[in-house]
C-alpha cells in the first residue's frame, strides 16, 4: 500500500468513530477559523505599509501568539481535569467569537495599541485552551490502539484546515486591498468561523470528553448534583474558587506522574528543544521574506512570499500526516522521532550554505514534515503513558513548554538576527540543536528500553 493510501485507510478507520466525527468536525472548523483569524493579525502586525518589521517587532508580535497559554496554561491544565471538555470547547469558541468581533471593530476604526494588544492575547490564550482540551478529549473518542492514526489524521488535518483558513484570508486581502478595512474584514469572517464551531461542538454529549470522575456518582454528590440532568456548565464556575487553590498542587502532582512516566518526559523534553530551533526559523522566514528576498517597501510581494512558504510548510505537514502511520508500522515512534530531528539537522545545514527561494520552500516543506512528524508520536506518546485523570494537566503542560520554547526562541532570534533576518550562524546553530536533539533522544530511548526490556 502507497503512503497516501495509508492515510486515507487510516482516515478512514478512525472515521468510522461517530464520536470522533463530532470532535474531528469541531476541530476543523475551529482551526479553518484561525487560519483566517491568523492572516489579519499578520497583515495587520507584519505587513501594513506604516509599520516596518525588524526582528525585534517580529518577536514581540510572535511572543503575543504563544504567550497567553504560557500564562494560562496553569489554569488550564486543571480546568481540563475539573470541568466538562466538551464544554470548555463550546465556550472557548463562543467567547473567542464575541471577542475576535471586538477586534475586528477596533481594526475597522482605526484602533491599533494596547487594548487590541490586550483583546488578541485573551483571545489568543482561549485558542491554546481549546487546543489543549482536544489533545486531553481524543483518547475518549478512538481505541488506545489507533491514537498514533488519530493523532496523524486530527490535528495534522486541523493544521492544514488552518492553512486553507490562511488562503481564504490571504485571498480575501488580495481582492480587497490593502488597508485596516481589509484586515477588519478578514477577522470578522473568522468570528463568524468560531461561532460555526462552537454549535458544531454542541452536538457531543457534555459528559463525551471527560474527565472520568465527573462521570462518577459520589463525585458528582460532592460537587452538588443531583442528576446526570444538572447543567454541566454550571458547576465549573460554582467550583471555580476551589479549583484555582489547588492549581500549584495539581501542576506538581501532574509533573510527578509525568516524570514517573519516563517515555512521555523524554519526549516532553525532545519537542521542547525542537520547538526552540523551529521559533527561530519562523521568525528568519518573517524576516527573509519582508526584508530580504523582497523589497521591504513592498509589503504585497513580502506577504505572497510568506504565504507561499507556509504553504510550503503546511505541504510538509500534510506529508507528514501521511508518512508517520506508514514509518510507524516500521519502525518505533520513538526511532521516527530521532530521524525527523536528523533530518531537521540537514535541511538546516544547507540552509547554512544556500539560501534563496528555492531552498526556502523546499527547506520549509522539510522542516513542516519533520516537525509535524514528530509530533504526532509525541502526541500519541504523552497521551497513552499518562493517566486520564492527569491528562488535562499534561496536555496543558505540554503547550506550556512548547510555547515557552517559541517565546524563548524568539527572544533568542530578536537579540541575534539582523533586520533582513539571513544569519548563517543562526542556521547553523539550528543545524547543531536538531542534531542534538536527535542524538540525546534516541539514547534517552535506548537506554529506557535497555531498562525495561521493552
Amino acid at each position: 500500500m502507497t503512503a497516501a493510501g495509508t492515510f486515507f485507510g487510516d482516515l478512514r478507520i478512525v472515521l468510522r468513530g461517530r464520536d470522533f466525527r463530532k470532535l474531528f468536525a469541531t476541530r476543523l472548523s475551529s482551526q479553518f477559523a484561525d487560519g483566517v483569524f491568523q492572516v489579519g493579525l499578520a497583515s495587520l502586525f507584519f505587513f501594513s505599509p506604516e509599520r516596518a518589521a525588524d526582528p525585534v517587532g517580529v518577536a514581540v508580535a510572535l511572543t503575543v501568539s504563544v504567550l497567553p497559554f504560557t500564562l494560562v496554561g496553569p489554569f488550564a491544565g486543571v480546568l481540563l481535569d475539573h470541568w466538562r471538555r466538551r464544554q470548555i470547547l463550546v465556550v472557548a469558541n463562543l467567547v473567542r467569537g464575541a471577542l475576535v468581533l471586538v477586534i475586528a471593530a477596533l481594526v475597522g476604526v482605526g484602533v491599533v495599541g494596547l487594548w487590541l494588544y490586550v483583546i488578541v492575547l485573551l483571545a489568543l490564550s482561549l485558542n491554546r485552551f481549546f487546543l489543549a482540551g482536544l489533545g486531553a478529549s481524543l483518547p475518549h473518542v478512538v481505541p488506545r490502539d489507533e491514537l498514533v492514526m488519530a493523532n496523524a489524521v486530527s490535528p495534522t488535518c486541523g493544521t492544514l484546515a488552518a492553512f486553507t483558513g490562511g488562503a481564504l484570508g490571504y485571498l480575501i486581502r488580495r481582492e480587497f486591498g490593502v488597508g485596516d478595512a481589509t484586515d477588519a474584514f478578514v477577522v470578522l469572517v473568522s468570528a463568524v468561523l468560531y461561532l460555526g464551531a462552537a454549535r458544531l461542538a454542541t452536538r457531543m454529549h457534555p459528559d463525551l470528553l471527560g474527565p472520568d470522575d465527573l462521570t462518577d456518582p459520589d463525585y458528582r454528590l460532592t460537587h452538588g448534583f443531583q442528576n446526570s440532568q444538572d447543567d454541566a456548565a454550571r458547576r465549573p464556575w460554582h467550583d471555580l474558587p476551589s479549583v484555582s487553590a489547588g492549581i500549584a498542587r495539581g501542576l506538581v502532582e501532574a509533573a510527578r506522574h509525568v516524570w514517573d512516566r519516563r517515555p512521555a518526559a523524554n519526549a516532553l523534553l525532545a519537542i521542547g528543544a525542537n520547538r526552540f530551533a523551529y521559533g527561530i526559523t519562523t521568525l528568519a522566514t518573517v524576516l527573509l521574506c519582508r526584508n530580504y528576498f523582497n523589497d521591504p517597501d513592498d509589503v504585497d510581494a513580502g506577504l505572497a512570499l510568506l504565504a507561499s512558504v507556509f504553504g510550503a510548510s503546511g505541504l510538509g505537514f500534510g506529508a507528514a500526516a501521511v508518512l508517520t502511520p506508514l514509518a510507524t508500522q516500521r519502525m518505533r515512534p520513538s526511532t521516527w522521532i530521532v530521524t525527523c530531528y536528523a533530518g531537521a539537522a540537514v535541511v538546516g545545514a544547507v540552509l547554512v550554505v544556500r539560501l534563496d527561494v528555492a531552498t526556502a520552500l523546499v527547506g520549509a516543506f522539510l522542516l513542516g514534515l519533520c516537525a509535524q512528524g514528530s509530533k504526532i508520536c509525541v502526541d500519541a506518546i504523552v497521551q497513552a503513558a499518562v493517566d486520564d485523570e492527569f491528562r488535562g494537566r499534561t496536555m496543558a503542560f505540554y503547550d506550556m513548554v512548547f510555547n515557552i520554547a517559541f517565546v524563548a526562541a524568539a527572544v533568542t532570534a530578536a537579540l541575534t538576527l539582523p533586520d533582513d533576518g539571513y544569519s548563517p550562524t543562526a542556521f547553523a546553530v539550528v543545524a547543531v540543536l536538531y542534531a542534538a536533539t536527535a542524538l540525546g533522544y534516541g539514547m534517552a530511548t535506548a537506554r529506557l528500553r535497555a531498562r525495561t526490556g521493552s
